[in-house]
């Protein structure tokens, strides 16, 4: 039924049309994901709106194996802020699309396919779309809303409440079902506002950092630093891309997957203040947790005395958190009902490869 409407929607729309022009609401939350004019439906792709530039993390936040098309449009440049995403002028537009690779009414633990640009979207016979998340830069801040897609992939509603969508993940391990959690308001609020001090919400992804490396745009392979500025949505700053990879090696994959997953929290002016652990990639010494008591771990902490034990991730509090489905112990805490084995994997390797003691 799905690839049989996918083909009228395509016959109905052969001879193409010019990509739709984005718009930017500064008071109105449109109940249709196709009022914002970002990523929309065309004749069985999901296509970019003109002037949207999608964009990839070095290392992304997991959620339970889905795959996400980020894009950014925006009126203006942002001005770079270190760790933190730039501040982004009012009028921006980020969005961030969830999706699996699908085989029957399956969806698929795969590798990324080839990169959503200009001229190539993405093909629906192939893929379910799940959600579609919005952050929009207004006046008073930035505002989180959510789109569920509707089951024939042709339009996104806007779901304040969140929702709970019922899917089975197929791997070479055999299949696995789990509720794939949209988050709520208070629920998005809980992971941008990165910041308790002031309690606004904020971007997590696009740090200069986390942009610096190549995506394939429409006009072939470039790193993402530089065409962001190319196409004026970044101020140019003494950050440089890289030549070499500083997080190729086992310590900096490592940190870069608690700053993806953990430090929006784990942070000295973040939510999770409380617990004392720093695990943003500038954090150093006992914050990241070497022979760390936990302070407010409660229950969760699995019986473990310490936060990291060098040589020992079974001992650690951190790796049975990232192993644990339990409420009230995983983290995070929020944003997935699965284990990212491969993250677990990582972190287990890392621990393992410290040297010391804890006394």
């Amino acid at each position: 039924m799905k690839r049989a409407l996918l083909a009228i929607a395509m016959l109905l729309s052969a001879c193409g049309e010019k990509a739709v022009e984005p718009v930017f609401f500064p008071d109105e939350n449109p109940q249709l994901l196709s009022d914002w004019g970002a990523v929309s439906v065309d004749r069985g792709e999901l296509r970019l709106g003109e002037g949207v530039t999608p964009y990839a993390l070095r290392t992304p936040l997991f959620t339970d194996y889905a795959h996400k098309l980020r894009t950014v449009w925006s009126v203006g440049e942002a001005t770079p802020r270190g760790d933190w995403a730039p501040d982004f002028p009012v009028g921006t537009v980020l969005t961030k699309t969830f999706y699996y690779p699908e085989s029957g009414s399956n969806v698929l633990k795969a590798e990324d396919m080839q990169p959503v640009n200009g001229t190539r979207g993405l093909d629906l016979a192939e893929h379910r779309l799940i959600e579609t998340r919005l952050l929009v830069r207004r006046s008073d801040g930035w505002h989180a809303l959510s789109y569920v897609w509707n089951e024939d992939e042709t339009e996104a509603r806007l779901k304040r409440t969140g929702a709970v969508v019922p899917l089975t993940l197929a791997s070479s391990a055999g299949e696995e079902a789990f509720p794939y959690i949209v988050p709520n308001e208070n629920q998005c609020a809980s992971c941008h506002i990165r910041d308790a001090t002031d309690g606004g919400l904020e971007p997590l992804g696009p740090t200069e950092a986390q942009l610096d490396h190549p995506y394939g745009y429409a006009g072939g392979e470039a790193n993402q630093l530089a065409a962001w500025r190319e196409r004026g949505l970044l101020v140019t700053t003494g950050y440089e891309p890289s030549s070499t990879d500083p997080l190729a090696s086992l310590d900096g994959r490592a940190r870069a997957y608690l700053a993806a997953n953990c430090a929006h929290c784990h942070n000295p002016v973040g939510p999770a203040d409380t617990s004392g652990m720093d695990l943003t990639l500038s954090a150093d010494g006992p914050a990241l947790g070497h022979c760390k008591p936990p302070i407010a771990a409660g229950s969760g902490t699995g019986g473990r005395r310490f936060g990291i034990v060098p040589g020992a991730p079974d001992q650690s509090v951190l790796t049975y958190r990232v192993a644990s489905r339990d409420p009230g112990a995983m983290m995070p805490e929020v944003g997935r009902s699965l284990v990212d084995e491969e993250g677990l994997a990582l972190l287990e390797e890392w621990i393992g490869a410290m040297d010391g003691a804890c006394s």
